[in-house]
């Protein structure tokens, strides 16, 4: 089975932290220590081989990452199912709570929403295989290491899943700056919730958006009237938390 890297403070420590199967970590000989002693602390708990070597080294495993002197080999990373990320809900006693990518190309962005789906207490990302961003090192660094502790699903077809969702009685709400609706104006945040959040560029494909049960939008009063995805996912995301903490 082919091994990925991961790279970065964050994302390396969390991984250790998280249990995931690492085989080896390199570390930069001028890497700065404050960085690198809590990760070799930890590695070495761990019985995980370290290597000490030239930053060069480093720039070539991971070339597309900043990886401040830390670049660690491990398993490939394991995709959730849709019915794990439901059933940690029903662990927890809380009403689903869901993100749904559809077509978010940039690893960047993918990784800032799994940030935020962490801080949020969102159960669980769902991506479709074709057309977007799979979970790379870049994402893992992106997202400070919450990719350890955010269950990301692989779906084949995104409309399927959204009909599955419906059927156990999700409510799935769509962003879409056509939308009458905004975010602040609907109760829909209140109950079990899918949140789907479209590509950059497109926004939703017409057949995702068809299906969605209530679209909603972020209010605008500047002269650029878009977002960042991922800043306009995060907003959406505080808002449902916003919401649920009225009810505790």
């Amino acid at each position: 089975m082919e091994e990925e890297m991961i790279a970065g403070k964050h994302s390396v420590t969390e991984a250790l932290r998280s249990g995931r199967s690492i085989n080896k970590i390199w570390i930069s000989e001028n890497a700065q220590k404050h960085l690198t002693l809590p990760i070799i602390a930890e590695a070495k708990k761990r019985g995980v081989v370290i290597q000490q070597v030239d930053k060069r080294k480093l720039d070539q495993l991971v070339p597309d990452v900043q990886h401040q002197g830390v670049v660690a080999q491990v398993a490939p990373y394991e995709y959730a199912e849709v019915d794990d990320i439901i059933a940690i809900a029903e662990k927890k006693g809380e009403k689903p709570f869901l993100i749904l990518l559809d077509e978010i190309e940039d690893p960047h962005n993918l990784g800032s929403i799994l940030r935020t789906a962490d801080c949020t207490g969102a159960h669980g990302v769902i991506i479709p295989k074709r057309r977007s961003a799979q979970v790379t090192a870049t994402v893992s660094k992106t997202s400070a290491g919450a990719v350890e502790y955010v269950p990301v699903a692989q779906v084949t077809n995104l409309g399927q899943t959204i009909d599955k969702l419906k059927e156990l009685g999700i409510w799935v709400v769509g962003t879409d700056v056509e939308a009458v609706q905004e975010i602040y104006d609907t109760n829909v945040f209140d109950g079990p919730v899918a949140v789907v959040v479209g590509n950059e560029g497109k926004g939703m494909g017409r057949l995702i958006r068809d299906k969605c049960d209530v679209l909603v939008k972020l209010p605008m009063k500047g002269q650029i009237n878009s977002l960042n995805a991922s800043v306009a996912a995060g907003v959406v995301m505080y808002e449902v938390l916003h919401r649920r903490r009225k009810q505790e």
